[in-house]
């Protein structure tokens, strides 16, 4: 059973061969130093051949020794700041970390790449109720590299001693502030390397030589599209664990990043062969429709929880709360199920591969090798006379499902006009954000009409749910028609938030 630890830690170094640590007793709330002996610990880290963990800040390791041996799986989450799973040892990789490296390991062997012996002499801070406050560790390091070089004639082995100062959990991290304050006072500097399997594989060759610049280039339009499609692939890639781990608001941003792959390529069609991308962009369909199962009920939930505890405990009859959680949960289990076995499926590694060979080899028209200036505000355009039409299409029907449906469609426009925009505005600039602002506001009003849409049906079900098993349907129906209030406002408001989402000076900005 693996578990996670939230590791909020610095490392330090010695300008000289000589380490010693000051007295941490005269840190601010450090009341002691307690001496916890010296623990012999032995690590081998593993990687892919092309050392894809590493060039990604990833770190797996195998490590006997100390009070925390096992197989450990880190996650950088800010600087100096990493989430550390843990799995009991075993003579082969845990299935659950296994797991959380799928999307960047897929079918690739992992293989021992860097051992690392470490002796660690560890020190307790506490504070004045014995409490712990950070642990302090010097660690003598000894690193072996266990694959074939990758540089010039380098050493096989390297050598070094650091101190690490790890936060305890709970503590205000200014700790680490004033610990580092007098560690630095102390002749120590914080560490060039952010962890030592950096080092170590720096130290031993095992990380290629840094390429060299070759020069700022006049961007194109490929090249601009091509680096917006790659940053939502490596976002697609990056939160495959973060959903596998169920991290609060994972599902919806991998979610948007499938669709923001796939309204690119059909807002650049001029510049990419749709040929060639509208079967990966259905792949794409396909993938942010099964998620959006998760997504949708986590949505939904939330929605009618709050229309529920707004409403006076007068009007509640029945075992209201109750009847939602079932539901919410029986849907929840399921559809959570149902998502890591889309994540565990070979249709979606060949989904990932397929994105990696596109982009390495993109089927690119002859617009791509034009100015971004030429291509790209066009393209925004052309989605944003896509609105338009929808818009006018919905305001011209009367209120009813026909309406409704039409609305919906002119959010599904309104999303992919800003994901255009979005796309665009690291060359346009200001202009492009402020039209992406703009539709993000049509957006925003048409999403709560279809949010409206969808919780009518749900509690239509919850209130028939309610009436068969001989309870009040009462409270259910009171919902249904403050939603189906909220829906009508929503076309009310609609006009006018078009009116200023298509004022003709925000495409004349962004034409210029």
């Amino acid at each position: 059973m693996a578990e996670t630890k939230r590791e909020i830690e610095r490392k330090y170094e010695a300008t000289g061969d000589d380490v010693r640590l000051p007295d941490l007793t005269r840190v601010a709330g450090v009341a002691s130093v307690v001496d916890k002996g010296v623990a012999e610990l032995d690590a081998v880290y593993y990687d892919t051949p092309d050392l894809r963990l590493a060039a990604h800040s990833l770190t797996l390791r195998r490590r006997t020794g100390g009070d925390d041996a096992g197989w450990h799986l880190k996650f950088p989450v800010a600087t100096g700041i990493r989430d550390e799973i843990r799995a009991p040892l075993s003579p082969a990789l845990p299935r659950t970390l296994a797991a959380l490296l799928r999307s960047r390991v897929r079918d690739t062997q992992l293989a021992p790449v860097v051992r690392l012996l470490s002796s660690r002499d560890v020190r307790h801070l506490l504070d004045e109720h014995g409490a712990l406050l950070a642990e302090v560790s010097v660690d003598a390091v000894r690193a072996e590299r266990l694959t074939p070089p990758r540089a010039p004639e380098p050493p096989a082995a390297a050598s070094w001693t650091e101190i690490e100062v790890e936060l305890a959990d709970d503590v205000d991290p200014a700790l680490l502030d004033r610990v580092g304050k007098r560690l630095r006072k102390a002749g120590l500097r914080p560490s060039a390397s952010a962890s030592k399997l950096a080092r170590a594989l720096a130290q031993t060759g095992t990380v290629p030589p840094a390429q060299e610049s070759v020069g700022v280039r006049e961007p194109t339009a490929g090249s601009h599209v091509l680096d917006y499609l790659r940053a939502q692939r490596d976002a697609l890639v990056a939160l495959d664990p973060a959903v596998r781990r169920d991290l609060p608001d994972s599902v919806h941003q991998m979610r948007v990043a499938t669709r923001r792959l796939r309204s690119a390529f059909k807002s650049y069609g001029k510049v990419l062969d749709r040929t060639v991308t509208d079967p990966v962009g259905e792949e794409l369909k396909w993938l942010a429709g099964e998620l959006g199962v998760d997504r949708d009920q986590e949505v939904l939930t939330e929605r009618l929880q709050s229309r529920i505890a707004a409403l006076p405990r007068t009007l509640l009859l029945g075992p209201v709360r109750g009847r939602l959680r079932i539901w919410s949960t029986a849907r929840r289990g399921g559809s959570r199920r149902k998502t890591l076995a889309v994540l565990d499926s070979k249709r979606y590694l060949v989904l990932l591969d397929t994105l990696d060979a596109l982009l390495d080899g993109p089927p690119l028209r002859p617009a791509a090798g034009r100015p971004v200036a030429d291509v790209v505000p066009k393209a925004v355009i052309r989605e944003y006379d896509r609105l338009a039409g929808r818009i006018a299409h919905a305001l011209a029907l009367d209120p009813g499902v026909p309406r409704d449906l039409a609305m919906h469609d002119a959010r599904k426009a309104a999303k992919r006009a800003r994901y255009a925009a979005e796309a665009a505005a690291p060359a346009l600039g200001g202009p492009a954000k402020k039209f992406a602002k703009r539709m993000k506001a049509v957006q925003t009003v048409l999403g709560d009409h279809q949010d409206s849409v969808v919780a009518r049906e749900a509690l239509r079900g919850l209130a028939v749910q309610a009436h068969l098993a001989g309870e009040s349907a009462f409270t259910w129906g009171l919902l249904y028609g403050q939603e189906a209030a909220t829906a009508a406002e929503r076309e009310r408001e609609l006009p006018e938030v078009w009116a200023k989402a298509s004022r003709p000076a925000l495409r004349e900005r962004l034409m210029a």
